[in-house]
């Protein structure tokens, strides 16, 4: 059975059961987390820059980077592993639970469970050896890799689609969980455990994530209204991080709201079961919002059009880096494995 076809029967008691117990156990660890907390012991340095992360050590040891390090490649290639499991079994889409799914489940429990720990006794996680650009955009390219996944299904622009070489959207929905899987992963294992607003919204945001991750080849997995409720939370977190970051740096937070809501009205919406009517119902609430918002702080309106810029450009640029790497194949009269709807653009 097809990815669409199973979306299809969203709708069944058993997906919208999966979709409670799931939301409940990602709220459970995320009580766990609060309740042990505080974390550090040690006072957090103010921003210095942009991108400097303060919630790491001041006086790192050789033990502390291990433990971060070791923990999070077993973490990613434990998932990859499974990932490619599953894949060479060619699982059909059920409304229960393959057994991968189940190990995919305790190995991502497990190692929040290891994380948790570790924060608590040696804090760090990659955020001591890293750029905290290269967290955040991890998670940025993986919405735009959902934007060009679901081109095919509910279109890039109110709905209709954009005509992408062909192969491009099979390429990415063929091995897109490799790519989450590191850009959750990772980016989990950046940030130690804390308990500011900011911190819980994200560690939220990670674990209903790795439930996504951990369902692959089930109804669950490509229910329309769990999948666009991911791609809108990260707009929720944003706002959240910003909203509490205003004090120390100025962050806009309207343009993570506003940008994320504008995307959510061209693309996202287009891609869940609602009628003519109720499209205009929201789109009208939306854009009173931002005219309301926007009136008081008439300064702040060039970010909105230079967010959608930003979103849609790069998912372009994307495209055409998939495309270059699906070059040597086109040219050599190969296939992508795993990808069958392929062919080499006229005149090439």
């Amino acid at each position: 059975m097809k990815a669409g076809a199973a979306a299809n029967n969203s709708n069944d008691p058993v997906v919208r059961y999966q979709a409670w117990w799931g939301l409940a156990g990602c709220g459970l660890i995320i009580g766990v987390i609060w309740l042990l907390g505080p974390y550090s012991e040690f006072a957090l340095q103010p921003r210095r820059f942009t991108f400097d992360y303060p919630w790491k050590l001041p006086d790192p040891t050789a033990w502390t980077r291990f433990t971060a390090w070791s923990l999070y490649a077993l973490h990613q290639v434990g998932a990859w592993y499974l990932i490619y499991k599953a894949q060479s079994m060619k699982l059909r889409y059920v409304n229960g639970l393959h057994r991968v799914n189940l190990q995919m489940l305790g190995l991502n429990t497990l190692f929040v469970a290891l994380h948790i720990a570790q924060t608590r006794y040696t804090y760090d996680g990659l955020a001591q050896d890293v750029h905290e650009a290269s967290a955040l955009a991890s998670v940025a390219l993986m919405l735009f890799v959902i934007l060009i996944m679901e081109n095919d299904r509910r279109g890039l622009f109110f709905g209709k689609r954009v005509p992408f070489p062909k192969g491009i959207g099979e390429s990415a929905r063929k091995y897109h969980g490799y790519y989450f899987s590191w850009a959750i992963t990772y980016t989990f294992w950046y940030h130690p455990i804390e308990i500011t607003p900011g911190h819980l919204m994200g560690l939220f945001y990670m674990m209903m994530l790795f439930l996504q991750g951990s369902l692959f080849m089930t109804r669950f997995h490509v229910n329309r209204w769990w999948t666009v409720w991911l791609e809108f939370f990260a707009v929720i977190h944003g706002t959240t991080v910003a909203w509490f970051a205003i004090q120390q740096n100025g962050t806009q937070w309207s343009n993570f709201l506003f940008g994320g809501l504008g995307v959510f009205l061209i693309t996202q919406l287009h891609g869940v079961n609602v009628t003519r009517w109720q499209k205009i119902v929201i789109t009208a609430l939306c854009l009173a919002g931002a005219a309301w918002y926007y009136a008081l702080h008439v300064d702040m309106l060039a970010g909105i059009p230079r967010v959608l810029l930003i979103r849609y450009l790069a998912t372009f640029v994307l495209v055409g880096i998939i495309w270059l790497i699906m070059r040597p194949f086109i040219w050599s009269g190969k296939r992508v494995p795993g990808v069958t709807r392929m062919n080499a653009p006229a005149g090439s």
